[in-house]
């Protein structure tokens, strides 16, 4: 890359990547800058550094366009703003597209194209006025020193090419060796996401070309958690995503709590591996990820690079686990497992422990107010630190007698009831 006109940066951390940048964009006295492929960027909230810089980004990709006017948080890798319908992208542009450019026309509908036709119009504006463009890439080919982007609606294209400096961050991760191995990953990744056999538009740029596109080029190889995810033998198979959201699109845990419930520009199986990952554990939001999976292992079935997301999230909360074996004050899920492993490791004591859930199922049965579809009791809200078990699930009276019991009494099933 430094052979053919870029200047190479090192990223250790976000902290470093936004100062690279924002170095670059106070060198030229740029107040604004356009982006495309920016999901590196969101990782490293580059937005956020930019504006306390006083410059101003502006997201290129249509969805991302709407999800920053809507001041929202994107909810897909592939489609960002998937959880909004067209009457509240048409609200959105009506609102805020003046605000910052090219008002949305007067007479907008929520047709499609008449949406798509605002974007295009508020944007060009954007491109065509922009001296510093920021992007991110898919693959970085280390032979040539080549940077590749993938996209389907030109913007790319339009900010790869029209603006006097560009800035690529790019995740050590994306770097492959040849041009051949670029070659298979270039088929996986439309096939796998879109369905596509061919991305609509594919940039490749290496360094400068004199009198053609940028004419000054830097280039952020982030870091970031990534030499930390390396280091882990079980996880490191992450790495190898080329996010193109199949597992997401299968896995019936996102299907019904979203993306925003991951908390990172990460969300679905991958984020549940990616983000522990990069980050390490020990916060609660990034502790809960790896529990945030059925383990029906679709995710892995459709993975195209074959990660075994399912292996890794297990992995992952061993880790979260045994990371807090040695709290002074445990939390209350680990009292609970002591406790049963208590009961469950005596014959003595689990006889003890059926008794007495057996009288506490015939207390809530006979005066119990709570009942499940079905007329099974069922246990209202509890005090203490079950209120977060009760406060949003039902918690079935217990059986009236074990099956021990129950096998005991019939001999085996051999006697009626």
């Amino acid at each position: 890359m430094t052979a053919r006109g870029a200047v190479v940066h090192w990223a250790r951390d976000a902290a470093d990547a936004n100062r690279v940048i924002v170095d670059v964009a106070r060198t030229h006295a740029v107040d604004e800058v356009v982006k495309v492929k920016s999901m590196v960027t969101q990782e490293i909230d580059l937005n956020g550094a930019l504006a306390d810089a006083g410059i101003a980004a502006w997201e290129t990709d249509l969805a991302e366009l709407i999800v920053q006017l809507g001041d929202d948080l994107p909810s897909h890798i592939l489609v960002p703003a998937i959880h909004r319908n067209r009457a509240e992208i048409r609200e959105i542009f009506l609102r805020r597209m003046h605000e910052v450019g090219r008002p949305a026309p007067t007479e907008l509908t929520d047709e499609p194209v008449v949406l798509a036709a605002a974007a295009r119009e508020h944007l060009r504006e954007k491109f065509l006025r922009a001296r510093m463009a920021v992007s991110g890439a898919n693959f970085a080919v280390a032979d040539t020193g080549t940077l590749v982007v993938v996209e389907s609606e030109g913007n790319g294209r339009m900010c790869l090419t029209l603006p006097e400096v560009l800035v690529s961050v790019v995740g050590i991760e994306k770097v492959v060796p040849t041009f051949a191995e670029l070659d298979s990953l270039l088929r996986l990744l439309p096939r796998s996401s879109t369905g596509e056999r061919m991305n609509p538009y594919t940039s490749m740029w290496t360094g400068v070309t004199p009198g053609d596109g940028p004419q000054e080029v830097h280039v952020v190889l982030l870091d970031n958690g990534r030499t930390r995810a390396l280091a882990d033998e079980v996880g490191r198979q992450a790495l190898r995503c080329i996010r193109c959201s199949a597992c997401l699109n299968v896995c019936p845990v996102y299907e019904r709590v979203g993306g925003h419930a991951y908390g990172s520009v990460y969300p679905g199986p991958i984020g549940a591996i990616l983000n522990p990952l990069l980050k390490g554990t020990g916060d609660p939001q990034t502790d809960s990820l790896p529990y945030a999976s059925s383990l029906c292992g679709a995710c892995f079935e459709v993975c195209p690079v074959r990660i075994d997301i399912p292996e890794v999230l297990v992995h992952l909360r061993t880790q979260v686990v045994d990371a807090r074996r040695d709290d002074s004050v445990p939390k209350p899920e680990a009292v609970a497992m002591r406790a049963a492993g208590y009961a469950f490791g005596n014959a003595r004591r689990l006889r003890w422990a059926e008794r007495v859930s057996g009288l506490a199922g015939r207390a809530l049965t006979r005066f119990g107010r709570s009942r499940l579809p079905g007329g099974r009791a069922a246990a209202g809200r509890l005090p203490g630190p079950g209120a977060a078990w009760t406060g949003a699930r039902d918690l079935p009276a217990p059986p009236r007698e074990s099956f021990r019991a129950w096998w005991r009494r019939t001999k085996g099933g051999r006697v009626d009831e």
